[in-house]
């Protein structure tokens, strides 16, 4: 199928397939395939971490040569049980879990390798999943580059406050029982596991409030990514989201770049902003350096969340590997 301009998305498409897989521990995790039956296997890995699959994820790909895969993590979406709710055992959500749910959904698709797409928690979550089992991974693409370092989440939640001190600030004066700068993740992930709901209700609208604060900058139209959501789905997000920053995502520090040699033989674009404040571009510059067969393509005008650019790197660098078997 071909598009009328080359930033335009494919049309929109409806899944074909679709189901909620057990994967253990309780856990239900929805998923859906849409495009060819008989394309290239593609998964979509969203960010988050908690936000869920989007419809328009499906657009990036060429409907008449992927077959493309989405879900949504353990927790968010419509995954069952739902992170906003305060009985949901957080204690089996974690990356491990993550990657053993990709590899279940695989073997249940009767997937033997497929493409992995994904951007900022979906990338941490790309990588940490191919380092693991490299030999199911054709190629990547991955825009807004993560590997969730420690480093990269202080400077998320504490460095960048230097560019907004006035939000930092007001998102500080939110748990204010630790005095440690440093430790304002852990507390928003003690809050989010509160029995009052209005305290998980406050912690939620400033986390949120403070992750719009740094999107701020970007010329993206529309309401506020994180503020905008339902209340349900920023409850979801936000428990997810500081549980998993508190740990490190269960990392090492470093893990992902110094393991990048387990990604030799996969190709890879990665497509960065040079203005991203929530994930800036050294990231993307040092897993480039590590993966051999990685190639960075740096967005001049483009921050975080991407636009017209971005959008044209990622459809190109999609058409390019929908060839390859």
């Amino acid at each position: 199928m071909e598009r009328t301009r080359d930033d335009t998305l494919y049309p929109p498409i409806e899944p074909y397939e679709s189901g909620m897989l057990d994967v253990g521990d309780g856990n239900l995790v929805y998923w859906e395939v849409c495009g060819n039956p008989d394309g290239k296997p593609a998964l979509v890995v969203h960010g988050g971490p908690g936000s869920g699959s989007t419809p328009r994820s499906r657009r990036y790909f060429d409907p008449d040569r992927y077959r493309v895969v989405l879900f949504d993590q353990r927790g968010c979406g419509r995954s069952t049980p739902h992170a906003s709710d305060p009985a949901t055992d957080m204690r089996h959500n974690t990356t491990a879990h993550l990657i053993a749910d990709m590899e279940r959904l695989r073997d249940h698709l009767n997937i033997d390798r497929w493409l992995l797409y994904g951007g900022s928690w979906g990338s941490t979550l790309i990588l940490a999943y191919a380092e693991e089992h490299p030999e199911r991974v054709t190629e990547a693409v991955i825009p807004a580059v993560t590997t969730t370092r420690r480093s990269e989440i202080d400077w998320l939640y504490r460095g960048a406050g230097q560019l907004f001190p006035e939000a930092w600030a007001a998102f500080r004066a939110g748990v204010p029982e630790t005095n440690d700068p440093a430790g304002l993740v852990a507390a928003y992930a003690r809050r989010m596991e509160s029995e009052d709901a209005d305290v998980r209700e406050r912690a939620t609208a400033d986390w949120c409030a403070w992750e719009d604060a740094v999107l701020s900058m970007e010329a993206v139209p529309g309401p506020p990514p994180y503020g905008s959501r339902p209340g349900r789905e920023q409850l979801a997000l936000v428990r997810i989201c500081s549980h998993y920053f508190a740990h490190g995502a269960w990392l090492e520090e470093g893990q992902l770049l110094s393991r990048a040699h387990r990604l030799t033989g996969i190709p890879a674009a990665l497509i960065h902003g040079r203005f991203d404040l929530a994930g800036p571009l050294i990231t993307a510059w040092e897993l480039d350096r590590a993966w051999p067969d990685a190639t960075l393509t740096i967005i001049d005008d483009a921050g975080h969340m991407g636009g017209t650019e971005t959008r044209r790197a990622v459809l190109a660098a999609l058409d390019g590997f929908a060839g390859n078997r």
